[in-house]
């Protein structure tokens, strides 16, 4: 039997994931509290660790009920707490000193700021899928893959790429059921130079990308779309649509997960 085996979000878009046991979905059909801030540069334009790689050299630890956030930098033992709503502007002068840019700090609580602007749901993988790309790259283990890809739910209780049953031709989408909540699989997750790097000191792992689109290829399971990787196969995870209907529903580590 599948199950939800894992729950992470990542409340400032690109910093460190805050893992849970239980989650609501929120008003815009996205994890409550993923993604929810985001840094926008002097430009106007989201600050993501594709363009900054320094993003992977701050940690940052989440108190959600009080609205916090500790940030600290790689390999130091200063860290700072900040008030994600009453401290904006202390936040603000933060990131601006650490960046060596002009930064604002910005909220989205509809919907947050997804990497991907039209399917803005929960991204989803599998522990089978976790473990088999780890074994692609000696010396990382399952968690490692987790760190680099950032996925919001893990699914136990599965076979390697378990996920790519939850989506069909391009347009046409795939329902399933996690516990009382309804998704669709939409698309296999288009990966960029962010899972090549080490996800705490940002050093990139040789070959990634040319290693991974090669096993790709060779291990995709037959129940795969394979038009969806028509143009490469650096893809993996899963994005899906939640329609507003399920906002304020829970998901809870064990609930069971069905394909509808």
């Amino acid at each position: 039997m599948s199950i939800l085996a894992g729950i992470s979000i990542y409340p400032i878009k690109s910093l460190d994931p805050h893992f849970l046991t239980e989650v609501r979905i929120g008003a815009g059909g996205q994890l409550e509290h993923d993604r929810e801030f985001a840094l926008v540069d002097e430009n106007g334009k989201w600050m993501r660790a594709k363009s900054y790689a320094k993003f992977h050299l701050l940690r940052a630890k989440y108190d959600l009920r009080a609205t916090k956030v500790t940030l600290r930098e790689e390999g130091k033992s200063e860290a700072r707490v900040f008030h994600l709503l009453k401290e904006q502007a202390q936040l603000e002068e933060y990131f601006t000193r650490f960046f060596d840019i002009k930064v604002r700090f910005a909220r989205n609580e509809q919907k947050g700021f997804p990497d991907d602007p039209r399917e803005w749901g929960p991204t989803v993988i599998s522990t089978g899928t976790l473990k088999e790309v780890a074994a692609w790259f000696p010396g990382l283990k399952p968690d490692d893959i987790w760190k680099r890809f950032r996925p919001n739910l893990v699914i136990g209780g599965t076979e390697p790429f378990w996920e790519d049953r939850l989506y069909k031709k391009e347009g046409e989408g795939a329902g399933f059921r996690i516990g009382d909540v309804r998704f669709e699989g939409t698309n296999p997750c288009v990966r960029c130079v962010v899972v090549t790097r080490d996800p705490n000191h940002a050093e990139p792992l040789p070959d990634f990308t040319k290693i991974f689109t090669e096993k790709r290829k060779a291990t995709l399971p037959a129940w795969a779309e394979g038009s969806r990787f028509a143009d490469t196969f650096f893809r993996l995870a899963v994005n899906t649509r939640v329609d507003s209907k399920e906002a304020g529903k829970e998901l809870m580590i064990g609930n069971k997960v069905e394909l509808t």
